[in-house]
């Protein structure tokens, strides 16, 4: 009776999590469902392992038995605790490294996971094909799994728990900068040589330090840039994720201004408010926050930047993305009215997926487009003319310059690879960035 009451408990009692958070976390409610499925089997992991374990001593047994269930504990145990204390309310980096430390543990189980799973589809296979085979057939307990493959497994899971804790230690905060020139053929002579700054997706939300955020401000002023520009993603959560921040944030200086835009994070629809009157207020507390900073907030509209008798278009999106987890707010017809006839136009876009989709086929006049959302995949190699991400599996546009192919006239596209993190809070490979653009003539 046992060996079916525990599996079926467990199986309920992941099952009472994901709806839990689902209620809590909305817009995260497709991938629960995978979530879901970890959490079965990661119990079956357990249940498979579960006798080599308890050959290795009593007070062993114990220890890797609190370290194994720990992650799954503290779910129900955090889930009641924010029923108390609301979630956005608690300690920043305590909420910040807590999560971290979830995703580490859950992350490193993934190998063991898919070894076990490898293994026993091998001990089945042997199992059927012995089964037709007159006078062969065994119990399937009696045929081992490959241990060399269980092993594999094992220290898979260790590295990767020791790669992404040194990405937590080491490379959260190892801003990188990179320099690209960009040149505009029709670019007034005023602007020769203007220098750009972008930054983007620093998610307010999971910064635990607020003297690396300083460290990055400082960084990016010593550029001298002459514009800064910020494709989205401030907040995690909600605006209230800045709060001690704006004094930082405020110190970013540039002679002809800082510029920014929405991304899909700032409209706070990644959480349930209390009620709709709540959520607009947010949005009110965001306009003020950045009205606070000096920031110009560019909501589906354009700014015109004059140099003598010349001049460029500054537009900016509201966020766009590809899938249905995304917003469909940016509207380029209404961002970039009254700049028809402008030499040069630069847009913010958060999602690059709206230049894949819309600019580069219908608006190839415009000649630049920044934007970020991806983070580089936070994961991945950068070096030994290397540059790969995980990410590619889910964006096209994931980071670094591209060139529209079938435009008559040069059309760019710069992906920034974020100076924050977002669930993962640390970077292996790719490093949070800070770009400077020059613009030149032919």
């Amino acid at each position: 009776m046992k060996k079916f009451l525990f599996p079926t408990l467990f199986a309920l009692l992941s099952l009472t999590l994901v709806m839990v958070l689902r209620s809590f976390l909305p817009k995260y409610s497709g991938m629960l469902m995978f979530f879901f499925f970890f959490l079965l089997f990661d119990g079956y992991l357990w249940f498979s392992v579960r006798g080599t374990i308890k050959k290795i001593g009593k007070g062993l047994e114990s220890s890797i038995t609190i370290l194994y269930w720990l992650p799954v504990a503290l779910l129900p145990c955090l889930m009641i605790y924010g029923f108390f204390m609301p979630f956005l309310e608690w300690n920043l980096p305590f909420r910040t490294y807590l999560q971290n430390f979830l995703l580490i543990l859950f992350l490193s189980e993934f190998f063991p996971i898919i070894t076990i799973i490898l293994a026993d589809l091998i001990r089945f296979g042997k199992y059927a094909f012995l089964f037709f085979i007159p006078g062969k057939k065994v119990p399937v307990k009696s045929i081992p799994r490959y241990k060399f493959l269980l092993l594999t497994g094992w220290i898979m899971g260790a590295l990767i728990f020791l790669v992404m804790t040194a990405g937590t230690l080491f490379w959260q905060f190892d801003f990188t900068v990179r320099r690209q020139v960009i040149i505009l053929d029709q670019l007034p002579p005023a602007f020769e040589g203007l220098k750009i700054v972008q930054i983007s997706d620093i998610h307010l939300g999971s910064w635990n330090s607020k003297q690396k955020l300083q460290e990055a401000m400082d960084e990016i002023n010593n550029l001298h840039p002459d514009l800064i520009f910020f494709t989205g993603d401030m907040f995690n959560y909600c605006t209230a994720d800045g709060n001690g921040f704006e004094k930082i944030l405020k110190t970013l200086h540039a002679s002809d201004g800082i510029y920014a835009i929405m991304g899909n994070h700032d409209y706070g629809d990644y959480i349930t408010w209390s009620s709709p009157a709540a959520k607009k207020q947010n949005l009110e507390d965001l306009k003020s926050f950045y009205h606070y900073l000096g920031w110009k907030l560019l909501l589906n509209s354009h700014e015109i930047l004059k140099r003598g008798e010349d001049s460029i278009a500054v537009i900016g999106v509201d966020n766009w993305g590809a899938t249905a987890r995304f917003q469909r707010l940016g509207d380029i017809v209404k961002a970039q009215e009254g700049t028809e006839n402008m030499a040069i136009q630069l847009l913010l876009s958060h999602d690059p997926s709206y230049w894949g989709k819309v600019i580069s086929k219908k608006y190839q006049h415009i000649d630049v487009t920044f934007s970020g959302h991806t983070h580089g995949g936070q994961v991945g190699i950068d070096c030994c003319n290397i540059h790969w991400s995980p990410v590619v599996w889910i964006s096209r546009f994931w980071s670094g310059l591209y060139t529209n192919s079938g435009s008559p006239t040069p059309q760019y596209l710069y992906v920034n690879q974020g100076l924050g993190n977002i669930g993962y809070s640390g970077r292996v490979g790719i490093l949070p960035e800070i770009t400077l653009f020059t613009l030149k003539r032919k």
